[in-house]
């Protein structure tokens, strides 16, 4: 028996409630565990704000978008926070371990304050599927479902109009829903940030479907830098993390193509619609696979790891092997879009 600290934190994603309803179920029912859950991610761990998580406070939730207990991008090693304070609150609250919900950015703290002696397990959460030491991240499925869709939308519009439809999605350092996404749309180009494309290249894909009597559709992610371009476009400062806020490469290029092809161009940028909503099923079961095996690693005494997906199993793996390095799109996926652009 354990009571146990559940946060979330950094961006939303589909299937956070799913994690933290598996971690409870699990916990309350094998093992007689006791939760707590961090309101606003590493916020409410620095501030104390918690509230008591049953088996009541997450029935029915598995299906729910969002997270009962919010987030936020606060960063706990800043000047309201640090390794004492954290250390601190989760003695005063009687927290015996913590499950920490997050990305690249969650995860590199939970990294550190592993290294710190807080016992701490992580389970990875990004829409971009970026996290190298995992073959999937929850939310990702979801996001290409949902940009998938959207495109089809823009494709009619094009089709309608005879225009060239670009469609910005998500995407920071890796291209994985731009690769998907644009695969399934039977896209004419995909830009990514693993591969930089001129504008003379990306007007030549818009160009050959016209010639056969086609609307030319591009994907983007939002991290794509064309040749030429010294770092991604970003116009909204950076967030906590100091890192840009990235948005708008697509609304920066459709009128540079339009000038050069004569090609009425329209860019939409999907944006947070990507990770808004409930979560698809296959992401579902992912996140209830995940969050049994995060509140079983804790009873293991599995301290500064990971749950993570290998093949169709959930494995666990070092927290340290997570970080600083980035799952993107290697050379020979791109290269079978490529096949097809244009």
């Amino acid at each position: 028996m354990a009571r146990i600290g559940l946060l979330t934190s950094g961006g939303d994603c589909p299937g956070l409630n799913a994690v933290i309803r598996a971690c409870v179920l699990r916990g309350i029912r094998i093992h007689g565990d006791q939760f707590v859950g961090f309101a606003d991610g590493w916020r409410g761990l620095i501030e104390g704000s918690t509230l008591e998580l049953d088996w009541k406070s997450v029935r029915g939730i598995g299906g729910l978008g969002g997270t009962i207990l919010g987030t936020s991008r606060t960063n706990p090693l800043g000047d309201r926070g640090g390794v004492e304070r954290i250390a601190s609150n989760l003695r005063v609250l009687g927290v015996d371990a913590l499950i920490v919900i997050g990305g690249e950015g969650t995860l590199a703290v939970a990294n550190i304050l592993s290294n710190s002696a807080i016992p701490i397990v992580g389970v990875p959460k990004t829409i971009d599927n970026d996290l190298f030491a995992t073959d999937f991240s929850f939310g990702f499925h979801t996001a290409v479902e949902i940009a998938t869709e959207a495109i089809d939308r823009l494709k009619t519009t094009g089709e309608s109009h005879h225009r060239c439809m670009i469609a910005e999605v998500m995407g920071r350092h890796a291209g994985w829903i731009a690769l998907y996404a644009g695969m399934a749309t039977s896209a004419h180009a995909i830009l990514i940030p693993e591969q930089k494309a001129s504008i003379e290249d990306i007007c030549e894909w818009v160009e050959g479907p016209v010639r056969r009597g086609r609307p030319p559709l591009v994907v983007v992610a939002e991290g794509f830098l064309a040749k030429g371009m010294s770092e991604p476009h970003s116009e909204r400062g950076l967030d906590a993390f100091d890192r840009p806020r990235l948005g708008g490469i697509g609304e920066h290029l459709a009128p540079i193509i339009e000038e050069r092809t004569g090609i009425e161009t329209r860019s939409t940028t999907l944006g947070h619609i990507q990770r808004g909503g409930a979560p698809c099923a296959t992401d579902r079961v992912l996140c209830t696979r995940l969050g049994l095996a995060a509140v079983d690693a804790v009873h293991d005494g599995a301290w500064g790891q990971m749950v993570a997906t290998r093949g169709d199993e959930i494995v666990r793996v070092s927290l340290a092997d997570s970080v600083g390095r980035l799952k993107t799109v290697p050379q020979s996926r791109y290269d079978e879009a490529t096949y097809l652009f244009g």
